[in-house]
């Protein structure tokens, strides 16, 4: 199964502090761990959300709201893609991921839908588009 790890943002990272070189060694370390195990696929931290934007639709209406984003606890710092065996072994990876201590923090882990598991509800034509457009991308 594929899961999403999505790394919460903070007040420090929204303020754009980078994370003190014992973290980011930590980090680089465990990422390592990762790959070498065949766990990670892609990851990546993100900018503050002051380099960002919202778009939403709301009745037909499309509006843009450009960062800073108020709610920190909503905001997403960073996230990886693995590839895991169950849901609990995602949640092993993450207790081993390297934490500050200087601060709280949250990681959500998300399981990515299948093509397989649209069933019937998807058509014949939008899987055939749907994979094609994956080994366009490698997948």
């Amino acid at each position: 199964m594929r899961v999403m790890v999505l790394i919460k943002s903070d007040e420090l990272a929204e303020a754009g502090q980078l994370p003190e070189q014992e973290m980011i060694t930590g980090m680089i370390k465990f990422s390592e761990e990762l790959v070498e195990a065949g766990v990670m696929l892609a990851g990546e931290g993100l900018h503050p959300s002051a380099r960002g934007a919202k778009v939403n639709w709301t009745g037909g209406k499309v509006t843009v709201v450009d960062g800073p984003f108020t709610e920190t606890k909503e905001i997403i710092a960073g996230y990886w893609l693995w590839q895991v065996n169950s849901m609990e072994e995602a949640i092993e990876w993450v207790k081993r991921m390297p934490a500050s201590g200087k601060q709280d923090g949250t990681i959500e882990i998300r399981e990515i839908f299948e093509t397989a598991e649209f069933g019937d509800h998807m058509t014949d034509e939008q899987r055939e588009r749907n994979e094609r457009m994956r080994a366009q991308l490698g997948q």
